[in-house]
């Protein structure tokens, strides 16, 4: 993967830094401003340091994973980030001998964001499903990887039951069956390039903060409960969703290979959901009560950042516009179809 092109000052200080060679340097100053989740340099500075820890970029070397002065740089775009997650996810009040599984049960069913699913299975046309699945190429092909940092954090019942869950994320050892495959798979059938990152450009700043919010979980052993809450939310609320999305994909042509990540998450997550509420993080309130409100914020950060990309893609299509950024490369090759 390839550097993006720079969103703003930050950015622009950021990757001319990384494409040299590891040095110290002073952390570029990060502006106050309007809501972080809509920050586009921000967010998109805050996911280049995080990609160090996964993929990384093919013109970053390796050394600047840890670089002191980087660390450094990130720590205050994350204090921005999670400032701003605050102010954006209030966190749901506890509620005194209610179980987990039960709380995190009825903050699911609290939650009423836009009918996206719907309208993907019903209405949608080829384009804007394709647009879709460019948003998710963001997350779907790093799948899991996120969550797998809680795994040597964790201890007893709530590290297998999140071993059991990352196990079939990963095909039970098969890479055919590997989630991230089987998403390669639909972006292919789509006509889409299926390279890691090759979307970057393309997806604006609640895309990157949705994968953002992961990272930030994962990478900081205290916000381990936030993390395993985060994937509990996803998980309980991905079946009918991506049963609508197959159905959606199936109206729109879409073969049975690109339709089978779907339809692998309406069965797979409908038992995922009882093992990352039940054993994953009730064992884990079990072993730490003081922690049980890190859990239940960690899945309304899911939630909601969910809730305002769906609000986000339906009200750019509402209006008639791509929900994706406009690049130079998706300018040039409107001019080249326009020209045929």
């Amino acid at each position: 993967m390839q550097l993006p092109a720079p969103r703003g000052p930050l950015t622009a200080a950021l990757f001319e830094r990384l494409r040299r060679p590891p040095h110290t340097f002073d952390p570029p100053p990060v502006p106050a401003g309007g809501p972080a989740v809509e920050d586009e340099d921000l967010q998109l500075a805050l996911f280049a340091c995080y990609e160090l820890h996964y993929q990384g970029f093919e013109e970053v070397r390796q050394e600047w994973e840890w670089e002191p002065s980087l660390l450094a740089a990130r720590k205050a775009l994350e204090r921005r980030w999670e400032e701003g997650l605050a102010r954006a996810v209030p966190r749901p009040p506890l509620m005194p001998g209610v179980p987990m599984r039960r709380a995190l049960a009825e903050l699911v069913a609290a939650d009423e964001g836009p009918r996206l699913a719907a309208f993907l299975a019903r209405q949608a046309d080829l384009e804007q499903f394709r647009e879709f699945v460019t948003h998710r190429s963001i997350y779907h092909l790093k799948e899991a990887d996120p969550h797998t940092w809680a795994i040597p954090r964790l201890s007893g019942r709530p590290k297998a039951a999140l071993v059991e869950i990352q196990a079939d994320e990963y095909g039970g050892g098969r890479v055919e069956r590997m989630h991230s495959e089987l998403f390669r798979a639909t972006m292919r059938g789509l006509d889409l390039d299926d390279s890691y990152g090759a979307h970057l450009d393309r997806v604006p700043a609640i895309t990157l903060a949705i994968s953002n919010a992961m990272s930030l979980f994962g990478l900081h052993r205290r916000h381990l409960g936030a993390l395993l809450g985060h994937l509990a939310a996803f998980e309980m609320t991905s079946s009918a969703p991506n049963h609508r999305y197959s159905l959606g994909l199936r109206r729109l042509g879409g073969d049975e290979t690109a339709r089978r990540f779907y339809d692998e998450h309406v069965q797979a997550d409908a038992v995922h959901e009882q093992v990352a509420a039940h054993d994953m993080c009730g064992g884990f309130v079990a072993q730490h009560p003081s922690r049980a409100g890190d859990v239940l914020y960690g899945a309304a950060c899911a939630l909601a950042l969910d809730r305002l990309f769906a609000e986000h893609v339906m009200d750019r299509w509402r209006c008639g516009v791509s929900s994706l950024r406009e690049t130079r490369e998706a300018r040039e090759a409107d001019l080249m179809a326009g020209t045929r």
